[in-house]
């Protein structure tokens, strides 16, 4: 009897009695459309202009469940209701496509035809199921004008076998709500189940928020990784001449201590990104706000490294966005020569901006132990290739003339393209 009487059973038998209380309204415009031709007596006691008003209340529900906002609700009916395996996912949101909207209204449909079929059946069936139970015991329901019984059934073994016959209407009328319930949760992940552009949307969706996750690493790895690896350098160098060197020692503290200031700034811009992504939903990944070239002098002053560095043109005429990544990237260069470049000789920084094209060589010297992408950390040069590849250019590394080269080509619009 579980099958019948279950909690999964009077659950998908109260989602019937809610299709069949949405259709009342088209079953009444049916009746009224039905009226408007046929004069044979009552309307409601005539099977014939019921099923006739039935017939007409379909295709009006039907037209009306196209409204994309019908398939977020039927969806939170169904999951609620219908006892759905995991396993079948539904869709979420608005119908937006034309197939979408037809399943919808395909599934809307189903649901209240079953339902008013059901409801209806549960309305009539029930009163007098128990109706029929209850002649043995009670005459004054054997002499009712309700149930309406002929003399010839005022027998006996009529009466004996009445109470199991009301108890088999019941029993039936739920093995009938049982099998519209087990149909509409079989049809619901079809009807109400993601189209293909409900799954390319929602894998679009996907890799807008990975690539968020990703902006937001890259933007932490290099911050945050090069301070520490500047403060981890100047601290060493620092304890090493602690008791002969103090002016350096003084120098070393001094960078260390504008070396954080600067990180817990930038660390304060990359939690400002990640509220407001939180808040609006997946930003538009590679254009982080940050330093940019023009804060170059001061990474450059306190990265631990000797730099020599020349600029060929004006990074001012460089788009804020372009600017912003080259100076990760320089960022990272930086960061790779103090973990793994040797020692001895200064780091030779060469910046050129060209007619659409900002150009970045970083050339350091080389050890036994180049930059590498480590397994579990040292995402830099991934990272670089990354923002490189989003502004529509290239970055590569490694030996050239015996040194570590870096070298980015970031692409921007000239002012001609713009217009």
């Amino acid at each position: 009897m579980t099958p019948l009487v279950g909690r999964r059973a009077r659950q998908r038998w109260l989602h019937l009695i809610i299709g069949g209380a949405l259709l009342m309204p088209y079953f009444l415009v049916g009746t009224v459309i039905v009226g408007l031709y046929r004069s044979d007596g009552d309307l409601f006691s005539s099977p014939v202009n019921q099923l006739t008003a039935f017939a007409y209340a379909l295709p009006m529900a039907a037209v009306t469940a196209l409204v994309p906002l019908v398939r977020p609700l039927s969806v939170a009916a169904a999951r609620a209701l219908c006892g759905l395996p995991p396993d079948r996912p539904l869709a979420d949101g608005p119908a937006r496509t034309r197939q979408a909207r037809v399943r919808s209204s395909a599934w809307f449909t189903l649901h209240v035809g079953l339902g008013g079929v059901v409801s209806g059946m549960t309305l009539s069936l029930v009163p007098f199921a128990v109706g029929v139970i209850g002649l043995p015991f009670f005459t004054t329901v054997r002499d009712s004008a309700v149930l309406r019984l002929p003399s010839s059934m005022d027998r006996p073994w009529v009466m004996a076998l009445a109470p199991f016959a009301g108890i088999a209407m019941l029993v039936a009328l739920a093995g009938c709500a049982a099998a519209a319930g087990a149909l509409l949760a079989d049809r619901a992940p079809v009807l109400l189940g993601p189209t293909p552009d409900d799954r390319l949307a929602a894998a679009e969706r996907r890799a807008a928020d990975l690539a968020v996750r990703n902006r937001l690493a890259r933007e932490l790895h290099d911050s945050v990784g090069h301070a520490l690896s500047a403060v981890t350098l100047q601290a060493g160098a620092a304890r090493r001449v602690l008791d002969s060197d103090p002016d350096f020692v003084r120098d070393a503290l001094t960078a260390i201590e504008e070396t954080t200031r600067r990180t817990v700034g930038e660390l304060d811009t990359v939690l400002g990104m990640l509220r407001r992504d939180d808040h609006d939903g997946a930003g538009a990944p590679g254009t982080p706000s940050g330093p940019a070239l023009d804060a170059l002098d001061g990474l450059l002053a306190h990265c631990g490294l000797p730099v020599a560095h020349t600029a060929d043109g004006d990074p001012r005429t460089v788009p804020a966005p372009v600017s912003r990544e080259a100076y990760r990237i320089v960022q990272e260069g930086l960061s790779n020569a103090l973990r793994h470049g040797g020692r001895g000789e200064p780091v030779r920084l060469r910046i050129t901006v060209r007619a659409g094209e900002l150009e970045t060589v970083l050339d350091s010297p080389l050890s036994e132990r180049p930059a590498v992408v480590r397994p579990g950390g040292g995402r830099g040069l991934r990272g670089i290739a990354e923002r490189a590849v989003l502004l529509g250019g290239r970055a590569e590394a490694g030996e050239h003339e015996g040194r570590w080269r870096l070298t980015a080509r970031l692409p921007f619009p000239t002012p001609a393209e713009e217009q």
